[in-house]
Parts: structure tokens; C-alpha cells; sequence
């Protein structure tokens, strides 16, 4: 079992960071005495502490990306929070195109701009999916798509940027009381307990993240299932 890190003193940087879960982690970050919390927002955002900074951050925008990582030269850990989750049948391609555009590529661009500052730290990314990547909700196709391929890129970046130091976390996150899931009917986590399950877990540096009561039903069943063997075991094959 790795030795267990510290928040206190870091530099985090949390997309989507003015409501829900993302929210949520910048006041936990803040309750655990982290040195400096960006937030990265499509829309001004402003927080009482000094601790915090608001980047005016869309992450699907190449320009605003590359801006911020140059506003940023010293970072330990990105959380890759930013997400989108709209209602669809799977018969309109821009709307499969649009959550790709945020879930897959939006958290690519994001480590790979920031990716040297994280290299220096041995820092960590902590990619937000959901547990729609083990299996597609009906009702949301096109985010369930996206989660799942940010599921095999979170997987592949993990084996990949191990050599330069840098962690990646897969958090599966299951209902939470959030906007994005309003409608959806079914017990609910607070994104409160969900933001400081995931701090927990970036703490004990575990890989895979199961932050809510349901996803962590799944959690046993996935450390020992031959899928997570398999992964171990291609990672193995990286120099």
C-alpha cells in the first residue's frame, strides 16, 4: 500500500469548480489547509478566500486551455471535473459529438496542457467518470459513450505517465445531488461526502475511486475482476 500524501500545501486545480461536485471540492481542498485552489469556471466565479482563483476555463477552447496552463506554472494535483450529461436516443451524432467534446477530449487536453508542471510535482490527475462507464444508462447514451472512452484513456494515461511520477486517478462516480443529475430518480449521494470520498482516496492514492454508497457496491467485483487484471497486465508492457 503506498504511504498516504497530504493535501496541505498543494496547488489544485478543479474544472467545473463553481457548483455540484466541483464546488464542492474546492471547499474541501480549502478545509484541508491546500496552499492555492484554481477554479476553473466557463463564467466568472468568486470565492471569499484568498486561497482561491478563478480562471475563466471552458475546456472544450484550445486557447483558454493553453492560458490557463501558462497562468499556472506550478501544479500537484488536476481534477479533471468539467462534464456534461444531456438526455438523448443516440439517433442525433452532434449530440454523441458534444459530450465527447467535453468527457473525452475537454480531460485529454487538460493533462496533456498541464502535464509538465504535474511531471515536476509527481503530482496527480483525477479524471471524473461515472459508473455509466462499466455500463450504458439508456437514458443518457451519449454521456455513458464518453464515459467509458474517458474510462480506457484514463486506464491508458495511468500506464503511460507512471514513468514521469504522475498518479492518475479513475473516479466511478455514482447519483449525487447535483444539477446534471436532477431528474434522475434514485437515491442520491451529497456532493459534499462525494468531494471528500474523492480527497480520501487521492490521499491513500488509490487508483480507482468509488466515492458514493452505489458505486461502491461495485468497487469489490471490480479490484478482483480479470478486466482490472488485464489492465495491470498491459501496463506492465509500457518501458
Amino acid at each position: 500500500m503506498p504511504e498516504p500524501i497530504t493535501i496541505t500545501g498543494k496547488t489544485i486545480l478543479i474544472s467545473g469548480a463553481n457548483r455540484g461536485i466541483g464546488r464542492a471540492l474546492v471547499e474541501e481542498a480549502l478545509r484541508r489547509d491546500a496552499a492555492r485552489v484554481y477554479a476553473g469556471t466557463r463564467a466568472p466565479f468568486a470565492h471569499p478566500d484568498p486561497r482561491v482563483t478563478n480562471l475563466i476555463l471552458d475546456v472544450t477552447d484550445a486557447a483558454q486551455t493553453q492560458k490557463a496552463a501558462q497562468t499556472i506554472t506550478t501544479l500537484d494535483i488536476l481534477i479533471n471535473n468539467a462534464g456534461l450529461a444531456q438526455y438523448d436516443e443516440l439517433n442525433d451524432p452532434a449530440a454523441l459529438e458534444s459530450h465527447l467534446a467535453v468527457n473525452l477530449f475537454g480531460t485529454h487536453r487538460m493533462t496533456q496542457a498541464f502535464l509538465p508542471q504535474l511531471a515536476r510535482s509527481r503530482g496527480a490527475v483525477v479524471n471524473h467518470l461515472s459508473v455509466a462507464a462499466f455500463a450504458p444508462l439508456p437514458m443518457v447514451p451519449a454521456y455513458s459513450i464518453s464515459k467509458a472512452a474517458a474510462f480506457s484513456m484514463t486506464q491508458a494515461q495511468r500506464a503511460l505517465l507512471a514513468g514521469r511520477g504522475v498518479r492518475v486517478h479513475a473516479v466511478f462516480i455514482g447519483p449525487t445531488d447535483t444539477d446534471m443529475s436532477r431528474d434522475f430518480d434514485a437515491p442520491k449521494a451529497s456532493p459534499e461526502s462525494v468531494a471528500a470520498a474523492i480527497l480520501d482516496a487521492v490521499v491513500n492514492q488509490e487508483e480507482d475511486v468509488f466515492p458514493d454508497p452505489m458505486s461502491q457496491t461495485m468497487a469489490p467485483g471490480w479490484r478482483r475482476s480479470p478486466a482490472k487484471a488485464l489492465e495491470r497486465e498491459y501496463a506492465a508492457l509500457v518501458p
